[in-house]
Formats: C-alpha cells, structure tokens, sequence
C-alpha cells in the first residue's frame, strides 16, 4: 500500500502540486507574462543581457561603534572585492537624537555606527572617493539629514554631487508597521520624502531616493506574498503623493528602487521576485500612465533573511545564506547583502563578513548561474507559482485600495494586523514541529559556547561624547543658530525642506539639532 502524501502548502496559502506539466499553463500567453528580458512586462529582467553585461552590486551591510572603526571595515571589504557600501547607523541615529541625547545611552554604536554630525560622516568615509563607490544607507525617518551629510562630504571631496551614486532607504511607511524608527506622523513624513525626490531629481540626478522596503515586513512575520502586497501598496502610496506635490510621474520613478528579503522557500522566494515586476510595470504603465520605459522598472536590492539566522550551529547559517543568494540572483536582483553566518550571536567579524561576500563570488564567478538570462524562465512550477503569488498580491492591493490606500492602512493598523497573525502561525508551526529549523527542533546537537564573538567596546560613548562637545565649543553656533531658524521658517511653509537641511548640516548642525526643530514643527508619532 502506497503511503499517502503529504499535503504541501506554503505560507502565503498556495497548495504546492506533486509535479507540474504543460496543463498548468494551459494558455499561457508569453508575451503578456513573460516577454523579453528587458521589456514589458519585465517579468525575465529588467536587462536583456542581465549579468552577462553586469553582475550584481556586492554589498555588505556594515556598521558598528564609531566612524572610524567602520571606515576600517569598509576598507577591508573594498579590499576583498565589495562593489558597494551599505551603511548600518545606530539606534539614536536613526530615531534622530544625538549620542548626548539621554534615550541616546547604552546604545551608541550598538546595532550601526554613530553619527551625529558632518564631522562623523568625513571619518566614516575618510579615504573613500564618493563618486567611485556606491552607497546605501540604510536610514528612513532622518533620511534627509544623513543625505545632506553624504552631499556636504561630496562638496568637500571636490565631487560634484549630480555624480554621486547611491540610495537612502527613506521608507517611513513600513516603519510604522514593520520596524519602529520612525519619528513624525506620516503626513509630514509623506512631504519630506517628496521633498526628497524633487531635490535629488534637480541636484543629485542618479541617486535612488528611495528604497520601497519588504525586507522588514517579512523580517516581521509577513508571508511572501504580504510582503510584496504591502510593499507595492507603500510604493503606490509614494507616487500618489509625489504626484499631488505636482511632480510629473517620469520626473521620479525612474530612480525608485525596492529592497526584499531572500527567505528560506527556494522558488517561492523566485517566483515572488518575477512576480514583483510584472505587477510594478502593470501599475506604472496602466495606473500612472508612465511614459518612460525606466518609470516601469521595478529594481531592487536584497538582503538575505537575518530572521531565519540560528544562534544554535551558527556555521549552517553559511548553507542558508548561500541558497538565499542564489534564489535573489535567480530571480533577477540589482544588488545583493549577504548576512554573515554570526549574525544571531554578535555583530559580524571580519572572517563572517568575509565568507558572506565571498558567497556572493562564488555565485558569481564559479556555478554558472549567471551564463543565461533567467534560467528559469518556462519551468512549469515557477511560472504556475510566479501568477499564482501574482493573483493573491492583487487580492491583497484591492482591499487596501477599498480602505483608502497604504496610509489608511497603515493607520488603521491592517497592516500590522496581517503581519502579526503571520508571524504568530509560523512560529507555532515551529514550536509544533510541522516546520524544520535544523539545531532548533530537529537535529539538535550539545555545542560548547561561541568563542570571539564581536564586542562593541562600550567606552566609544564617551568618545562620541567628548567629539559632540569639541565640535559644539569649536563651530560657528551663530552660524548654525540661523540656519537652524531657517529650517524652522521652511518647515512651516511649504518649501522644499532639503535645501535648508544641507545648509544646517554644513554649518555642522547636529543631526538631533535638526530633527529637533522638526519635531516641533510636525509633532511625534505615537502608536494606539
């Protein structure tokens, strides 16, 4: 008697088949779902040669103590092959108080780097020609802020600030359900990052001005498909309010960019990313009336799944994070953050950081997955699983459209509620073993206790300290107390908020000196 099978279903509620063939695409149309790579509905790429003409942008995530000791690690990983820097600030930095700031203590330079003003952001990237490198910063609610410092320190360097490349996160809506470091409620917000995107459009012309975020919302307990629902529902949210600022929809969209988690399903997380450009082109094209073929582009940035990182047999995280790589290639990324396997233990060292970019080279240079474009394209399962995850995303988008689009959602707490409920099933499904974590519920072995973990050395807040109090006794407070009245007359009106931000910051303004006057112009956001 043949033992019956077992029925599969992924989180997002698909029901997986045994085997899949040709009646699972039973008039399919190619063109209208898949096309060419490198055009409409770019389900394939957005390139038609994709990494056959450029490989991916290798980053790694980094950030710790203060500007000087990650200057130290950003060479390190130029040295060994990096292709671009990603910026990890600190707690207080990204919620916009200084390291003086009493919320501030017992957590400068924790979880990123400190930067409290101009002066650390010379250090942080002192030696590092800023028109040579690309840089993503992983920052949102003082967006602008840290944005001025990177262009101040170009206009020093002698770089012209239209040849900078790189992106600022700028995400504040999956902050509010997601992740936690938002400041201001999300009108004022919602300006300051159209602000944003007509500043960089005129000063700063290659920058990505903003990073449409789903990483956090998986990171939270979203399954695949909430995590591009909402995702895509924040970046609608975003084109509608840079429209009603009275930008023209081309004007910007050709510089949004998106960020995705690489989780543990290997061709649910393909099929998601395929998915994901189809529905944006769709939406550019047929909603916004995008004329630029660029507008249409969905390009993104991943990051491996941190979540999925066990502090349990830390080193088969190195086998995790290499399948996740790889389905992030597969599926068509821009640019890839692998996590380093210690990651649940510590900040990474410099031997983990070093084998998770070296990961992203073997991928690269050594298996041959880069020879072809989307070689999965036309596989039965991949293609059936990509408009599967594509009819329940739409699902998802109608009903927030019903509620007034992503800020109702957002405020009515549906988003946040669809996420918890996830992240509730998933985690009992592991409690009752009906999902295998290998060291955690399955495969348990005794381990002696990690060894050369990454400590933060606890005395860099007395540095970051005394440099606040040199800097404040030695820079021109007359100077800086006007720009910052400035800013304030600005925040009030309904000019671009940047500029005056960029003269506050060049006048060594802090970085909660500034967030300090907008907090009192916009308010605080409290969550119900």
């Amino acid at each position: 008697m043949e033992k019956e099978e077992k029925k599969v279903v992924l989180d997002s509620g698909i029901e997986v088949k045994t085997v899949y063939g040709p009646d699972d695409l039973a008039g399919f149309n190619y063109h209208e779902k898949l096309g060419e790579p490198g055009q409409y509905p770019y389900t394939r790429g957005i390139q038609p040669n994709m990494y056959r003409g450029k490989l991916w942008t290798m980053r790694q995530y980094a950030g710790f103590g203060t500007a000087k000791e990650t200057n130290a690690r950003f060479h390190y990983l130029l040295q060994q092959g990096q292709t671009g820097l990603s910026v990890a600030f600190d707690l207080p930095t990204q919620i916009g108080y200084d390291s003086d700031h009493e919320l501030a203590r017992g957590e400068v330079g924790k979880v990123g780097v400190a930067v409290d003003s101009l002066l650390d952001m010379e250090e942080l990237f002192s030696g590092i020609p800023l028109d040579k490198v690309s840089t993503s910063m992983t920052i949102n609610a003082p967006a602008a802020v840290l944005l001025a410092m990177y262009i101040a320190l170009a206009k020093k360097q002698g770089v012209d600030p239209k040849n900078l490349n790189g992106t600022i996160q700028n995400d504040i809506l999956k902050e509010y359900v997601a992740r936690g470091t938002y400041i201001f409620p999300p009108e004022p917000s919602m300006r300051i990052i159209t602000d944003i995107f007509a500043f960089c459009k005129k000063e700063v012309p290659k920058w990505n001005t903003i990073s449409i975020s789903g990483y956090h919302i998986r990171e939270a307990g979203s399954t695949a498909v909430q995590e591009l629902a909402f995702t895509i529902a924040n970046g609608i949210a975003y084109v509608e309010a840079a429209i009603q600022a009275g930008l023209s929809v081309d004007e910007f969209a050709p510089r949004l960019s998106f960020f995705f988690n690489a989780h543990l399903n290997f061709f649910e997380e393909i099929a998601k990313f395929r998915a994901a450009r189809r529905i944006w082109a769709k939406i550019m094209k047929e909603r916004f009336g995008a004329q630029n073929p660029k507008s249409l582009l969905l390009r993104f940035h991943t990051q491996t799944a941190g979540c999925t990182l066990t502090a349990q047999q830390p080193k088969v995280n190195l086998i995790r994070v290499a399948y996740q790589a790889l389905m992030a290639v597969l599926g068509g990324t821009q640019s890839l953050h692998t996590n380093s396997y210690d990651e649940a233990l510590c900040l990474p060292t410099d031997e983990a950081a070093l084998l998770a970019l070296r990961t992203q080279q073997v991928i690269a240079y050594e298996i041959g997955v880069t020879d072809t474009v989307d070689p999965l394209g036309g596989s039965y399962y991949v293609e059936s699983l990509t408009d599967a995850i594509e009819e329940k995303v739409w699902e998802y988008l109608k009903k927030i459209e019903e509620m007034g689009g992503a800020v109702e959602a957002v405020k009515n707490g549906f988003m946040r509620r669809e996420i918890e409920k996830s992240s509730y099933e998933y985690q009992r499904a592991i409690e009752k073993g009906e999902k295998t974590v290998i060291g955690v519920n399955r495969f348990v072995i005794e381990e002696e206790p990690p060894k050369d973990l990454l400590k933060v050395n606890p005395e860099i807040e007395k540095v970051q300290l005394e440099k606040l109090k040199k800097l404040r006794a030695n820079r021109d407070n007359e100077r800086v107390a006007k720009a910052l009245k400035r800013l304030r007359e600005v925040a009030e009106s309904k000019d671009n908020i940047v500029y005056p931000i960029l003269e506050a910051v060049e006048a060594y303004a802090t970085l909660g000196e500034i967030c300090g006057v907008l907090r009192e112009v916009f308010g605080e956001y409290r969550q119900e």
